[in-house]
């Protein structure tokens, strides 16, 4: 071929956009260790809200869904090295996430709080909460709020936040701050959690909290994020999104978002 021709039909193919996905195969992260949100069945099968949010809205964008699992801490990681094309784990919307990623509208949100043992009487305060020792989940919203604000108290991050109820349990941590929900249907309504209880208020500053937690996407898939945000809408018209909340909890977890 011609160098000069060859030359600019390379210049052209550069010059122009690359081709949009289709997204008629969407590779989805999920975590398998959030009960009732995300867990293992003993078989090894996926379930819970996020897993049944996740292919319902697969199944409203008529695209086949595969399901990825990560631990949390690697799944933002994992979006940008291409491992997955979203993120549905009940990641909050948060504007230090938002450097990183993009997030769709809410797909539900619920407050944060501290659970202890029954009778502990702690006040909830960085200086009531001094010298207790905090168990987190690692590189969640709960972990970068006890972090600043919690200076004196030892803070242990965990991988899984069923780690944490462990060790909360046997003793080797005092309290640990979680989504309420997480809380209660992974811990206080099971019998290793009969003697913990709430305590303090409900956390929601969207500053650590953010803005209900959010299906993440990498920047450059504005086009997916937008079909994600229709497809929310569309299952919480037609029914489907009741019918998968009615599934799991007898209240509404759509919540209202935070004020800004």
């Amino acid at each position: 071929m011609n160098r000069p021709i060859a030359l600019a039909l390379c210049l052209l193919a550069l010059a122009l956009p690359a081709a949009a996905a289709d997204w008629k195969r969407i590779r989805i992260g999920v975590e398998g260790a959030y009960p009732p949100f995300s867990e293992l069945a003993p078989d090894g099968t996926l379930h819970g809200f996020d897993i049944d949010i996740a292919r319902a809205l697969c199944t409203e964008l008529k695209a086949e869904c595969q399901l990825v699992q990560s631990p949390f801490d690697g799944m933002i990681p994992g979006l940008q090295a291409k491992k997955f094309d979203a993120i549905v784990a009940s990641m909050s919307i948060t504007e230090e996430r938002r450097k990183a990623v993009d997030f769709t509208v809410r797909y539900y949100n619920s407050p944060s709080r501290f659970v202890a043992k029954k009778g502990a009487n702690l006040v909830v305060t960085p200086a009531g909460l001094k010298g207790k020792k905090i168990g987190v989940q690692r590189a969640t919203i709960h972990d970068r709020y006890v972090t600043d604000l919690y200076k004196g108290s030892p803070v242990v991050r965990y991988t899984k936040q069923d780690e944490v109820f462990l060790d909360l349990a046997a003793g080797r941590i005092d309290a640990t701050l979680v989504d309420s929900v997480a809380a209660s249907f992974g811990f206080l309504k099971v019998p290793a959690g009969k003697d913990f209880e709430f305590t303090g208020p409900a956390f929601e500053e969207p500053k650590y909290f953010g803005w209900g937690s959010g299906i993440a996407v990498r920047k450059v898939d504005a086009d997916l994020r937008a079909k994600l945000d229709g497809a929310i809408a569309a299952i919480r018209a037609n029914g489907t999104y009741k019918r998968i909340q009615d599934k799991y909890f007898d209240f509404d977890i759509y919540g209202k978002a935070p004020a800004p």
